[in-house]
């Protein structure tokens, strides 16, 4: 409750700090105005609230990395859509070594590289993960490659990629260490923001909280100073991030934290994988009763981007449609309202009782060594959850089998039968890269025990 609380007062603070802040929610028209940016109180940065994240990017004809190994990025598309997002306000692009399958970075240096370089602010990580990549020679290569494909001579916003993990051997604070600090990259990167090549370094977040709050304790000392930090914030993490996935700290605490130390949070994650553009029919209908013409996505999208110390929120665009209604989300923002903030609330204690698996899609899982395709038999499940298709209730009910049928059907038509979760050893091997902690082997033992209990049935 107290959490609740809290959550009303931090949102709504934010509608005071939209770059036009003698415009009220009812005085705007969403996409009729210009690009709401917000400034890093550390750099002076002019930034748009609408970041670019390269980590989904379009395919030629559509192809995926899962179902064809040797696809190629459609670079032409990817110079339209940077070219799109440039001409309607969007300054922050934000990609890593390891976004789509390694290729990420060059194709972003490709398509911003046309442009001139002070037009945008670039982020990118130390995607350190394998212990191979530990060394130090190893970690400053990786840095040393990200300049080489994105282009460039210098990094507006490095991070420390996804710390707070852990694997079999080492828990989280020990993984943190041997990813950072044993092999003295912390202090090297220091180095390289005093030299310019790194204008601002920060971290993104996801899972021990214990290292998140050693990280601001080291900010407060001194040891370490953080110009931003990304984190997973959404209306439905806000106050139940720890209900969706017990290994997950609520956004609003992460906020607060950051926010009352002056430090800009990056928001990831305001679709929570999509699954809050994807609600079932009675939650839409919510939405749609006061505003039937909104995209269901806007909500959220409107929702992350309200607090005032929020400095960007990122949305992996694949696709022209996307950006452009992005763009339009943020041009300008319309702050969450105090009556809005109470549907949102709501909403979000009614989606963490769908139970659905929180997969937000990001492929780190990818590939599996025996060819599941993890996130999209997890997309499958959750997409009948939220559609209320799931089959429930009397086996011998007409809409039981009805829902049964559609179930089998669409899972053969979206995952073929190879890469179902029927062909999952238990190897693990997936776990120690999922952000959100997901017991994957067990899901996937949980998911093909369900669906074999419907083919019995």
């Amino acid at each position: 409750m107290g959490g609740a609380a809290v959550a009303t007062s931090v949102v709504l603070s934010a509608c005071k700090s939209n770059n036009n802040p003698g415009v009220t929610p009812t005085d705007v028209i969403d996409g009729q105005g210009e690009m709401t940016y917000r400034i890093n109180p550390n750099s002076g940065d002019k930034v748009s609230l609408l970041g670019y994240g390269m980590m989904r990017l379009p395919m030629v004809d559509g192809a995926t990395f899962r179902d064809n190994p040797n696809a190629q990025i459609d670079q032409e598309m990817v110079n339209e859509e940077i070219d799109y997002a440039l001409e309607h306000g969007v300054n922050y692009f934000d990609t890593s070594p390891v976004y789509t399958r390694g290729h990420s970075e060059e194709a972003t240096g490709i398509a911003l590289s046309r442009h001139p370089r002070n037009s945008y602010y670039l982020a990118t990580k130390l995607s350190n993960f394998s212990p191979s990549t530990w060394g130090a020679e190893a970690s400053k290569a990786m840095f040393e490659n990200s300049l080489k494909y994105l282009r460039t001579d210098y990094v507006d916003y490095l991070l420390l990629h996804s710390i707070g993990g852990s694997n079999d051997e080492l828990g989280c604070m020990e993984m943190f260490n041997a990813r950072f600090i044993d092999n003295g990259i912390l202090d090297w990167l220091v180095e390289q923001k005093q030299a310019g090549r790194i204008r601002n370094l920060g971290f993104s977040f996801h899972g021990d909280v214990e290292v998140f709050d050693t990280m601001l304790r080291w900010h407060d000392e001194g040891r370490y100073h953080w110009d931003f930090v990304q984190i997973q914030l959404n209306y439905a993490d806000w106050n139940y991030a720890h209900v969706i996935d017990s290994d997950n700290v609520n956004a609003v605490y992460l906020y607060n934290e950051l926010h009352r130390r002056g430090i800009p949070a990056v928001i990831m994650e305001p679709l929570l994988g999509g699954r809050l553009a994807k609600q079932p029919d009675y939650i839409v209908r919510q939405m749609k009763e006061r505003e039937p013409e909104t995209p269901v996505a806007r909500w959220a999208f409107r929702f992350a981007g309200t607090p005032e110390g929020v400095l960007v929120v990122l949305s992996g665009m694949t696709y022209m449609e996307h950006l452009m209604e992005n763009v339009a989300t943020y041009s300008p923002l319309r702050p969450i309202t105090e009556e809005e903030n109470e549907l949102l609330m709501k909403i979000a204690e009614e989606f963490v009782k769908l139970k659905t698996v929180p997969c937000t899609a990001c492929n780190y899982c990818m590939p599996c060594p025996y060819g599941l395709n993890i996130p999209a038999i997890f997309a499958h499940y959750n997409d009948c959850i939220t559609e209320g298709n799931m089959p429930a209730g009397n086996p011998e009910a007409v809409e039981y089998r009805r829902n049964r049928r559609a179930f089998l059907k669409s899972y053969d038509e979206k995952v073929p039968y190879e890469r179902q979760a029927s062909h999952c050893i238990g190897c693990h091997q997936c776990e120690s890269h999922c952000p959100q902690k997901i017991a994957i082997a067990s899901e996937m033992q949980r998911i093909d025990e369900f669906v074999e209990h419907l083919k019995q049935s």
